[in-house]
């Protein structure tokens, strides 16, 4: 009687570490020790967080894989204030998710749809939206960073600077704070008013510049207009801000490297805490912004933000 084959056992549910090892090497085979110090990131596309406008604003998250919550950088993708591309720096971001955040990229709505201070409120809805969702995407909500590059650098700011005043604000998840422990600045326009101080390829004070559409007027003829969006304007000494980083570029063609002096030059006279980084030579954003020293500097001021 030919006997049965014994098979093997069907391990279900037998975690990874408990499973049994295949000991078979032929020969030639090439061997790697398996390395789990970088997790795998998980993309979230277009997650609806709000609708405003009668437009749908929406996230891009990517969330590393992690048994624990995980710090959040909300990141506002510059755009001249205009419609954004969502997607332009994810690649980038990856390498920041793997360094233990989970990253969301906030849509906000175009100057062309609204005008300031929609940007910001869109951000801080954002935030909200993302921290009564913690649990879905992995997020510790007390451990929150806002980042942002260009106009999105200048949301940011302005989110960092105005998150204690409700008059700046929407009801929307209001049961929720949107405060930051942070604020990363790329670049960012900090006085559009002052933007022809000094040399760029752009006349910012045109009808139809970007800072003109951002406030619905031409920038030169409207003052108390621009006023509004500057950080500047809500800074006291009594008032609390987050830490904030700056970092810019020192041959920045469009929004002059002078943007970024004015407001760090007003944070320190107020004795607010601010670290600013020029980067010799660096232009509007590109590669000098994303290697890895650069990265470090960005993650140790995070991390520095929650343990003071």
């Amino acid at each position: 009687m030919k006997e049965k084959p014994v098979l093997s056992p069907v391990l279900y549910d037998c975690p990874r570490e408990n499973f049994p090892a295949d000991m078979e090497r032929p020969e030639g085979v090439h061997v790697l020790q398996a390395d789990f110090s970088h997790p795998q990131v998980r993309y979230h596309s277009n997650v609806p967080y709000l609708c405003r406008s009668g437009i749908e604003l929406h996230l891009q998250i990517l969330q590393p894989e992690c048994d624990t919550p995980l710090p959040l950088i909300v990141y506002v993708q510059g755009s001249a204030w205009r419609k954004q591309n969502v997607y332009y720096e994810i690649p980038q971001l990856v390498s920041v998710a793997r360094m233990g955040y989970v990253v969301a990229v906030v849509e906000y709505r175009p100057s062309d749809i609204a005008r300031f201070p929609a940007q910001m409120q869109d951000a801080k809805t954002a935030i909200r939206y993302l921290k009564s969702h913690a649990g879905q995407y992995g997020v510790d909500p007390q451990r929150v960073a806002v980042w942002g590059d260009s106009s999105g650098g200048h949301t940011a700011l302005m989110v960092g600077v105005t998150q204690d005043m409700p008059e700046l604000d929407t009801p929307d998840y209001g049961e929720v704070s949107c405060e930051v422990c942070c604020v990363v600045d790329m670049y960012g326009p900090t006085r559009i008013d002052r933007m022809n101080d000094v040399p760029s390829t752009q006349n910012h004070n045109n009808d139809d510049s970007p800072e003109s559409d951002l406030i619905g007027a031409p920038v030169g003829e409207h003052p108390e207009l621009a006023a509004r969006t500057s950080p500047m304007t809500y800074l006291t000494a009594e008032r609390a801000l987050p830490p904030i980083l700056m970092l810019h570029g020192t041959r920045d063609r469009l929004v002059p490297f002078q943007q970024s002096v004015l407001l760090y030059e007003a944070l320190r006279a107020l004795g607010k805490q601010v670290e600013f980084y020029c980067l010799e030579d660096a232009d509007h954003g590109g590669s000098p912004f994303w290697t890895q020293e650069v990265l470090r500097v960005i993650d140790a001021f995070i991390r520095k933000s929650w343990q003071k």
